[in-house]
This record gives structure tokens, C-alpha cells and sequence, in this order.
């Protein structure tokens, strides 16, 4: 009995302990994470290796209760409570492990997460989804507040329509994910984008990226004052390959607007 007590409490710290690590991002363009929803399905090209659903599964192995289902679409009502308790301001991407627009997210749990970010506005959330078609139908339901960054992945031309959708919603910040780029992205329309954010694949069989394609896609920022941050070349030892495009690294962001909470 006791024997069971003990490997119940240190189950216990290990989540605690892996909560903790899942919250610090080490995701360039942010500071932290917060996922109030996990778990997705794959809808593009860019979902063929994804991160999250490789992390999902390492993470029930270890026994995380919030992974007991893999990668099963879930919602988790005690995340919600979480943003309420940091103290200083914060730069966090909501549902890195999943897709907060994902059809199987119910409209009302979706207004919850709004209101919570709409609750803290001394942080920034940044949101980002494939699902743009989805995100245009729920936005005039959603509070769309300063601090809300709303973004798409955008990994090829084939599924550049998603920028459109995003274009036309009632968010006050608005950006793109290129990453993992695959293709090249020519004459992109990026009135209304505020950030480009641009990534090659890493991990076992990353898909290459060309150097011309990211070339073009800063020289197309640069012409339209958009921000634009290179996030890596990606790779098999994305480390070593770095994150430097001609000669320095690119750090662009839209400026920050923080309020005290409410």
C-alpha cells in the first residue's frame, strides 16, 4: 500500500514536472505555450510529420493525464484557469498541440478561450490554424481584442486561399506561418498581414526548403513593411544548419500593445 502511495506521488511530480517544461516554448517567435485543447487530424500537406502528434505520444508513454487519449481531439476545462495566474506579461502560443478551429472544438469552448484571453490583455496570444475556412464562419461570434494575434499555416500555394479567409476576420493582429515551407510562394497578397514567419522542416526526413524560396518571401515583406522573422533552415540537425538568411538572422515582429488586466 505504501509502495503504490509513493509511485503516486511521484507519478504526481513527473506531471507536474512535464507540465512545467511544456509551458517554456522553445519556439523562436514565442515565449511559452498554453493548450486548453489538444490533440488534431491531418487536412494538408504540412500535418505529413507533425511535431505535436510525435510529442502526443511521448507524452501518454510518460503517463501525462492530459494525453491519456494520444492525440485525440480533447478540450480541458482547468487549462482555462492557467493564464489567470501569471504574473508578469507573457508572449504565449495558444495550442501548439492542437488546432483551436478544429470542427470537433465546440463553438462554446472556442468563446471560453476568447474570454480568457480577452480576461488577460497584459499578455499576448497568438493563435494559429489550417483551418481558416472555419475560423472566418466563427469570427463576428468571437471578442477579438488587442492582444489576440490570429495567424494560418500557409505551407504551399495550393492552400494560399487560407490567407484570404484570415484577411477578412476582425482580428486586430494578423500573421502567417510558412512553415514547414515546401514550395515556393510568389506574389503572396499580404494587405492586412502584419508577420510572416518562415521555417523549413527538421526532424528524420525533413522535405527541403530552397533558399531562393525564402529569398523571395523576405524581399516581399520588405516591399510590403510586413515583419518578418526566419525561424530556422530546418533539416536533419536543424542546430547546425542554423537560422541565419543573408548573413543575420531575422527577429521582425509586430510592435506589442500590453494593458493591465482587467
Amino acid at each position: 500500500m505504501i509502495k503504490r502511495e509513493i509511485q503516486q506521488k511521484e507519478l504526481l511530480i513527473q506531471q507536474k514536472l512535464n507540465s512545467i517544461k511544456m509551458a517554456q516554448s522553445s519556439i523562436e517567435w514565442t515565449e511559452m505555450t498554453w493548450n486548453p485543447t489538444t490533440g488534431c487530424t491531418k487536412i494538408s500537406q504540412g500535418c505529413k510529420f507533425c511535431y505535436a502528434e510525435i510529442m502526443s505520444k511521448r507524452l501518454q508513454a510518460m503517463g501525462v493525464e492530459k494525453y491519456k487519449d494520444n492525440f485525440k481531439v480533447r478540450t480541458h476545462e482547468s487549462a482555462l484557469k492557467v493564464p489567470y495566474t501569471w504574473k508578469k506579461s507573457k508572449v504565449v502560443f495558444v495550442n501548439s498541440m492542437s488546432d483551436l478551429f478544429h470542427e470537433e472544438i465546440p463553438l462554446e469552448f472556442i468563446k471560453k478561450v476568447f474570454k480568457v484571453m480577452n480576461d488577460n490583455p497584459q499578455h499576448v496570444f497568438q493563435v494559429l490554424t489550417k483551418r481558416a475556412e472555419r475560423l472566418y464562419e466563427l469570427h463576428e461570434e468571437l471578442k477579438w481584442s488587442h492582444n489576440i494575434w490570429m495567424g494560418v499555416s500557409v505551407e504551399e500555394q495550393k492552400v494560399e486561399k487560407r490567407i484570404d479567409f484570415l484577411r477578412d476576420t476582425n482580428a486586430r493582429v494578423k500573421f502567417l506561418s510558412l512553415e514547414p515551407l515546401i514550395g515556393p510562394l510568389k506574389n503572396l497578397n499580404l494587405d492586412k498581414i502584419d508577420w510572416v514567419i518562415v521555417g523549413g522542416e527538421s526532424g528524420h526526413n525533413p522535405r527541403p526548403m530552397d533558399a531562393d524560396w525564402v529569398i523571395d518571401i523576405q524581399e516581399q515583406c520588405e516591399s510590403a513593411e510586413v515583419a518578418f522573422f526566419f525561424k530556422q533552415w530546418g533539416g536533419k540537425n536543424k542546430k547546425k544548419n542554423g537560422r541565419e538568411l543573408n548573413g543575420r538572422t531575422y527577429d521582425e515582429m509586430p510592435e506589442i500593445e500590453l494593458q493591465h488586466s482587467v
